[in-house]
């Protein structure tokens, strides 16, 4: 089961506070556990949403919105994909996560949607560009 684990932005991350040497030393080493365990696929930490744009849909029509975003805890301010036998496992790898921020601080964990998630809508043709394309960009 993949999932996507969210370090939560806060007011500092949105500042653009950076981590000091201690949390980088344990983050780094977190980090490097879950390598070891086979279960880390991919993670980094995101600049201020300052330095981000968001595009707004609506039917054919699309409109650019500049940064800050309103509501720091709603951001992501860092992410991680992981592989995990179920969501119990996630749950305790991020119980032993380095608190990632000055002071309080959360991680949101969400499964990935796979494939099979989608039913019939997903045809086997579908299916297969899908796999086709996760192996060109190394995607388990």
């Amino acid at each position: 089961m993949r999932v996507m684990v969210m370090v939560k932005a806060t007011a500092d991350s949105e500042a653009g506070a950076m981590p000091t040497t201690e949390l980088l030393q344990a983050m780094t080493s977190f980090n490097d556990e879950l390598v070891k365990a086979g279960v880390m696929l991919a993670g980094e930490g995101l600049r201020p949403s300052s330095q981000g744009k968001r595009v707004a849909f609506d039917g054919p029509r699309r409109a650019v919105i500049d940064g800050p975003f309103a509501e720091t805890r709603e951001l992501v301010a860092g992410f991680w994909l992981w592989d995990v036998k179920d969501m119990a496992e996630a749950v305790e790898w991020v119980k032993r996560c380095p608190n990632p921020m000055p002071g309080p601080s959360e991680i949101e964990i969400r499964p990935v949607v796979e494939a099979g998630d989608f039913g019939e809508a997903m045809t086997e043709d579908l299916a297969v560009q899908i796999e086709r394309l996760r192996e060109q960009t190394g995607g388990r």
